[in-house]
């Protein structure tokens, strides 16, 4: 067969799954997971039952597929923002950000059935160890620079961070997530700088 052929046909086969995915995760954000069938995916997406099971054997393994190409896309990003240009403090900041509304909006579109059953998937925690490792390479620049406390090894740091914003899934708003990373990152500030804050706060209040 042809190579071009063979491309051809390939490429295909990637559409249709992206399709599969694109459609099956519009589907839970409409109607829910339990609702979810593959005759349902099928007619959404244009293609008949049988080809559907030639990519996936079932719905849940459709999921997994999806929340593995979101993780991949959502790290995607963050290495994006962390390679900008600006400090390190800079880059942090906004990588930390990304992180806690990306948390917030996978919440709010996706809810607590599909979210019940893709944190059982080991991608979640390969992925939370990807973040954390992310989150540790900055922190350490970042203290370096002399812009986050140093008596801390990053490592613990990124761990604090990591499980901090997990609390941006059950806020109600992008407002009080943007909170969250700031009260996050003001915990991140070399010990003096950090007192100066919560001083100021005192007197603010």
């Amino acid at each position: 067969m042809p190579k071009l052929w063979d491309e051809t046909i390939e490429a295909h086969r990637r559409e249709v799954r992206r399709a599969i995915l694109e459609t099956s995760g519009a589907l839970v954000s409409t109607h829910g997971l339990l609702s979810l069938t593959m005759s349902q995916i099928a007619e959404e997406t244009g293609i008949g039952r049988a080809t559907l099971y030639k990519y996936f054997p079932d719905v849940e393994s459709i999921l997994l597929a999806w929340h593995e190409r979101q993780i991949t896309g959502h790290l995607a990003q963050l290495a994006e923002i962390r390679d900008r240009p600006g400090t390190a403090q800079q880059r942090l900041s906004a990588v930390l950000e990304s992180y806690a509304l990306s948390a917030h909006q996978s919440q709010g579109q996706h809810g607590t059935e599909i979210g019940a059953l893709l944190h059982r998937d080991h991608q979640v925690a390969h992925a939370q160890q990807q973040v954390c490792d992310l989150f540790r390479d900055l922190l350490a620049e970042s203290a370096t620079a002399g812009d986050v406390r140093d008596d801390i090894a990053p490592d613990e740091l990124a761990t604090y961070c990591l499980h901090a914003l997990t609390a941006a899934a059950s806020l109600p708003s992008e407002a009080a997530v943007r909170r969250l990373v700031a009260w996050t990152v003001a915990g991140l500030r070399p010990e003096a700088t950090y007192q100066g804050v919560a001083e100021r706060d005192a007197d603010l209040m």
